[in-house]
């Protein structure tokens, strides 16, 4: 690994999406955005819906939407397990404003707690995707 570098891996459950040593990496965390450097304290946190930003030479390289999932963080590597994973640039913007529509009809139709959950799940995944898309 390059020195003064954290490896960084973005894994879905369908393959391993990235992994590279980077110079940071900015991870829409449950408790708010933090940034990776290397030699970071150790910690595992859960992940939002919303983008992660991978920084190299001084600039955003890659930004990838993640629907949610967890980070596990050491002094050498930042491994994210996401739901789902795709890059910024390949969301269409109408799918995800139909998902949002969509989610916002499961809400008004839910029955139950856990219908209910699973709608409000969805739009906030729909809303941070149209963010995502947005810029």
């Amino acid at each position: 690994m390059a020195e003064g570098k954290v490896e960084f891996e973005l894994v879905s459950p369908e393959k391993l999406l990235l992994s590279e040593p980077v110079e940071m990496v900015v991870v829409p965390g449950a408790e708010g955005d933090f940034g990776v450097l290397h030699q970071h304290a150790p910690f595992i946190s859960g992940v939002r819906p919303g983008v992660i930003k991978v920084h190299n030479g001084g600039k955003v390289t890659e930004a990838i939407f993640v629907s949610g999932g967890f980070a596990e963080v050491t002094p050498a590597r930042c491994t994210v397990l996401a739901e789902q994973a795709v890059a910024v640039a390949d969301i269409d913007r109408g799918e995800a404003e139909q998902q949002l529509k969509n989610a916002r009809d499961d809400l008004t139709d839910a029955k139950d707690d856990h219908a209910r959950d699973q709608a409000e799940r969805q739009i906030a995944v729909a809303e941070a995707k149209i963010a995502a898309a947005a810029g």
